[in-house]
């Protein structure tokens, strides 16, 4: 695959900003890696975040992701969002108008990346599980799937146990449940909704932190009727967990069949 280090001027962070891209190379004689591709213009593509103490490298730093996805012939577009949750910050820049709209577009005007929405996806752990989350239910019609990993799921809880962290991104934490920052709330209005429902991939170790979190967000997405695939084993908030589940998540993927 060809890795890209990308650096750019975001007009709605009013910043430069980054992101680290792996697009597939179907190379004949590479040694010791698999590698292919869809033979089209523009690749499938997955949205792969960071959670709240990393950046844009730390999927490639901590795991084998290039590897991973060489063999599947995916782009992966992983960007810098800082603590901000994925979110048009209160005090702070409008990271949701980034990640959701500008982002998108930048790195389709940069790379050959599908515009499709069954060949867009989106994946990521801890704050990252839930911009992942945030962005297919919000946009069921742009990304055919999202991906958790021991996610901040039920963050209008997590934002009532840490007010002053929180107020920063979200003002008012009183006000998140049943906005559309809240993920339970969003469920609910694609199960409501007449227009595309994503497929949607949530796991969790059953001594994370966050455990209890997933569990209710499982039960209320059950409870809807969405299609969610959950998985859980002993496991903690750390990257040797993660690293085996984003392969989980890379095989569950609706990925159409390759010509």
């Amino acid at each position: 695959m060809a890795f890209i280090d990308c650096h750019f001027y975001s007009d709605s962070l009013g910043v430069s900003a980054s992101m680290y891209v792996i697009l597939p190379q179907p190379a004949q004689s590479q040694i010791g890696i698999a590698s292919a591709s869809y033979g089209t213009t523009k690749h499938p593509t997955l949205y792969l975040l960071h959670g709240l103490s990393d950046d844009h490298t730390i999927w490639m730093r901590r795991t084998s992701i290039e590897r991973y996805a060489a063999k599947l012939g995916i782009a992966v577009v992983m960007p810098a969002v800082n603590r901000s949750f994925y979110t048009d910050m209160a005090a702070g820049p409008k990271y949701w108008t980034f990640i959701s709209e500008e982002l998108p577009a930048i790195a389709r005007s940069f790379f050959p990346l599908a515009e499709e929405r069954e060949l867009n996806y989106a994946a990521g752990l801890s704050m990252g599980g839930y911009g992942a989350m945030k962005l297919a239910l919000r946009h069921p019609d742009r990304f055919a799937a999202a991906a958790s990993l021991s996610g901040a799921v039920d963050i209008s809880q997590r934002a009532l146990n840490f007010p002053d962290e929180f107020k920063l991104i979200y003002g008012d934490v009183t006000r998140i449940k049943g906005s559309e920052n809240d993920l339970f709330y969003l469920a609910e209005q694609v199960k409501a909704s007449k227009g595309p429902k994503p497929d949607l991939y949530q796991c969790c170790g059953t001594e994370d932190f966050l455990y209890e979190d997933n569990i209710r967000f499982r039960n209320y997405c059950r409870e809807l009727g969405l299609n969610l695939t959950y998985e859980e084993e002993s496991g903690e908030h750390e990257w040797g967990y993660w690293d085996r589940k984003i392969q989980n998540v890379l095989n569950w993927l609706p990925l159409p069949a390759r010509g």
